[in-house]
């Protein structure tokens, strides 16, 4: 009596548990935010679907261009596109939390890179003049932005003619934004589609000012 009592314990406590999280991810998927910095680790963590090549192969960034990365978190991808950008290009970054900014700038220095420069900012009004950037990208950070479509049109704004979005998204993810939606809202601010690396679970897709 006293094993299966435990065991039908144990199992409402992990009903309840998955109940809890999965309410949270609800709540979360309808009321977007930054991954706050307290949870930086999860950010950490291997992309093995959304790696730093896949990334590079469809950004294609080149030697003195001038690189735009949205909520850079702790700088997975940062100092890999800022290598490619030397030595005279620029990777600028922007992140609503100081925090995540100082840590990045912290690796940078720890690997000697100089060509970064970060901002604290907000997405929907970026804090650059028009046709300032040869490419701009983000992975696994539209969804948190309350108005993506206000982000879309900000990105569209400060590339220059012809210049590269590119955006990651991954399964799992409570904010994933779906292929099709974010081709709908890229394209309803003047993007226009070129690409697309990976597929339902994991996916890059760039875009063209």
């Amino acid at each position: 009596m006293r094993v299966q009592r435990r065991a039908l314990i144990a199992g409402v406590a992990l009903l309840t548990g998955v109940a809890v999280a999965l309410g949270y991810a609800f709540w979360w998927r309808k009321n977007p935010s930054a991954c706050p910095y307290e949870q930086h680790f999860f950010l950490e963590l291997p992309h093995p679907f959304l790696t730093r090549a896949r990334l590079r192969r469809i950004l294609a960034p080149r030697p003195g261009e001038r690189v735009l990365e949205v909520g850079p978190g702790t700088g997975y991808y940062t100092l890999n596109v800022a290598q490619q950008l030397a030595p005279d290009g620029t990777l600028n970054i922007l992140d609503l939390q100081q925090q995540m900014l100082d840590h990045t700038m912290r690796r940078a220095r720890e690997h000697d890179i100089t060509n970064i420069v970060p901002t604290r900012g907000d997405a929907v009004a970026l804090l650059y003049p028009d046709d300032t950037f040869d490419a701009a990208y983000m992975t696994v950070a539209l969804g948190e932005i309350p108005d993506q479509n206000a982000a879309l049109r900000e990105l569209r704004r400060v590339l220059n003619p012809g210049g590269r979005l590119v955006v990651g998204e991954i399964f799992g993810d409570p904010h994933m934004v779906a292929f099709g939606s974010l081709r709908t809202r890229a394209e309803a601010v003047g993007l226009r589609f070129e690409q697309k690396l990976g597929g339902r679970l994991a996916y890059f897709a760039r875009f063209h000012a």
